[in-house]
């Protein structure tokens, strides 16, 4: 009865995979949007400021941080949870499959994340004047906490390795 048992939960890992299809699925549309935005960038090139093609710039960059994060979990999570990847990783150049455990994906998440809010509060101080004094420091304290989180987590990984 315990291994029939112990079989049921092993097998629950699966259960996961409806998720990871999910963020495939979302990162198909969120590719839509993508599109939408590169569009409106190539066909108002000529009439808008560079001001505002830098702003168009930036939340291409801010997608394209998005997309890798949420690549990088399906694959992370798919390897971690599931089943090994049956791909040769050094063929395509992603080296790093196999080798990205639970702490070491919180990492890059977390400094994935830095970098969207980076990105965030870059726009916000372009567009300064438009922006309250009171929103802008929420920006920042918000990016600040974001900042130390990331810290703490890998001098935690860290600490963790080194026991």
């Amino acid at each position: 009865m315990e291994r029939g048992v112990e079989t049921v939960i092993f097998a629950t890992r699966w259960l996961l995979l409806p998720f990871l299809a999910g963020l495939g699925v979302a990162i198909l549309a969120y590719l839509l949007s993508f599109g939408g935005e590169v569009a409106h960038l190539v066909l108002d090139i000529f009439t808008i400021s560079k001001s505002d093609a830098l702003m168009s710039m930036l939340k291409l960059v801010d997608s394209v941080l998005v997309a890798s994060l949420v690549i990088m979990v399906i694959i992370a999570g798919y390897e971690s949870m599931i089943s090994k990847l049956d791909v040769d990783a050094e063929r395509h150049g992603i080296s790093w499959l196999g080798k990205l455990d639970a702490g070491s994906l919180k990492i890059k998440v977390a400094t994935s994340i830095v970098a969207i809010s980076s990105i965030h509060l870059l726009q916000a101080f372009m567009d300064v004047d438009q922006i309250s004094n009171d929103k802008l420091m929420w920006l920042v304290i918000i990016h600040l906490t974001f900042v130390v989180s990331s810290v703490l987590l890998a001098v935690l990984d860290r600490l963790i390795a080194k026991h």
